[in-house]
């Protein structure tokens, strides 16, 4: 097998060092329809980075998220999809890193994420409804003076009538007295710190400074190259409470189903409480998904670019490391199978077995159509088909060496 380029053995150590693995099933075999126009060999168009996949916890049994919808994880139990509610009660989660190569990508522009406050304990959203507490105070004022100032008239109505020997039929005194504690009830509010609209605005200062933040504020604008049709976010996130220590961290984790992200940018914001008030944000990371698959982005960690060559080195690498001392066949590992294929060939052939030859370094030769290899393919766009798939090599106790690879295009992605 060739030799790989030093970063290469670089990222495969690190891996390594890490207990991480490269997602080759997530790479597999998508459509050239999903490379831009006059990409080449030369074309960094696959994707190295650091990716993370998460599991759900029911019964003591760990299940791979593969969708989210709505606001429920998407797990397989028993073959079938389960739905997991996020807001119904703890969900046990947990997420595992690992290195993930792929062609599909998208763009993450503006990432801002920040402390916030929950409507509810915003000192700003408190300082209005206060201030519109103290008017209205100031308007209880003036409606008890008013009460107060037309008691006293009709009380002295009722004494010129009395005094004239008639009957007056206005309100009774006993009215004026209450008109008279209701205004001074409101007057005593006015002159408290909650009508004093200056005690407010320095209330409200003081808590902006204390900084009792509960929320997390995380916004970005998306786009993608190719439509993204059932697209979700993760966002893992390590926090601490106020006055712990550094190293006193907790995690949080967050999905969120998207509407489908095309070439136009579109803006997704999360706002989410429940932290402790205080609590300081250490770092915080965003993960894209298409259909469970993870699309490396702009902003993800140890992003590396690659040549299709690189990446399926990488992918040679880190099978052979994987395998040690292992006696296994050549399978298909990585391709790109044109879009118009399935016109283009025979439902026969989709379904077909083909053998294919493949050399220690994963690379097909001659294809056939029997098992005894004596009938090769004889259809040049088929052969232009099979010859664009890169294979695993066959392993002899861990050794990479020549072998035949069984291969069904209608098992491979398109």
């Amino acid at each position: 097998m060739n030799s790989a380029p030093r970063f290469l053995c670089s990222i495969i150590a690190s891996s390594v060092r890490l207990l991480c693995i490269v997602a080759v099933p997530a790479l597999a075999f998508s459509a050239s329809a999903a490379v831009p126009d006059g990409a080449n060999a030369g074309s960094k168009t696959y994707t190295l980075f650091m990716g993370a996949d998460l599991d759900v916890q029911l019964n003591k049994v760990a299940y791979h998220v593969m969708d989210v919808s709505g606001g429920s994880f998407v797990v397989k139990v028993d073959g079938k999809d389960l739905l997991v509610p996020m807001y119904e009660g703890p969900v046990s989660l947990r997420v595992a890193h690992s290195l993930k190569l792929t062609e599909a990508s998208a763009s993450i522009a503006d990432l801002k994420g920040e402390r916030a406050y929950t409507p509810g304990n915003d000192p700003v959203r408190k300082y209005m409804a206060q201030q519109g507490q103290a008017v209205a105070s100031q308007d209880a004022i003036a409606i008890a003076g008013w009460n107060v100032v037309y008691a006293q008239r009709m009380a002295n109505a009722n004494a010129k009538a009395a005094a004239a020997g008639q009957e007056g039929g206005f309100p009774a005194g006993g009215d004026l007295r209450a008109a008279q504690q209701q205004y001074n009830a409101a007057n005593a509010a006015a002159l408290s710190d909650f009508g004093n609209n200056s005690s407010l605005v320095g209330k409200m200062q003081d808590e902006l400074q204390e900084g009792l933040f509960d929320a997390m504020d995380i916004s970005f604008q998306v786009s993608a190259e190719w439509p993204l049709n059932s697209p979700y976010v993760v966002v893992v996130a390590q926090y601490r409470e106020r006055n712990t220590p550094p190293g006193a961290l907790h995690s949080w984790i967050y999905a969120k189903a998207l509407e489908p992200i095309d070439s136009k940018p579109r803006t997704v914001r999360i706002l989410q409480g429940g932290f402790p008030r205080g609590f300081e944000l250490e770092r915080f990371q965003v993960h894209l998904y298409n259909r469970g698959q993870e699309l490396a982005t702009n902003v993800a960690d140890k992003r590396v670019p690659l040549t299709r060559d690189e990446a399926f080195q990488y992918v040679l690498i880190d099978y052979v490391s994987s395998h040690k001392g292992a006696s296994l066949p050549a399978t298909p590992a990585m391709g790109r199978l044109p879009a118009d294929l399935r016109t283009r060939l025979g439902s026969g052939q989709l379904t077909q077995f083909f053998y294919v030859k493949v050399n220690k370094d994963g690379l097909p030769a001659e294809a056939y159509v029997d098992e005894s290899c004596s009938h090769k393919v004889d259809d040049p766009y088929l052969q232009s088909v099979i010859q664009a798939i890169r294979f695993n090599p066959a392993l002899e106790k861990g050794r990479p060496v020549e072998g035949i690879a069984l291969l069904k295009l209608s098992d491979l992605r398109m």
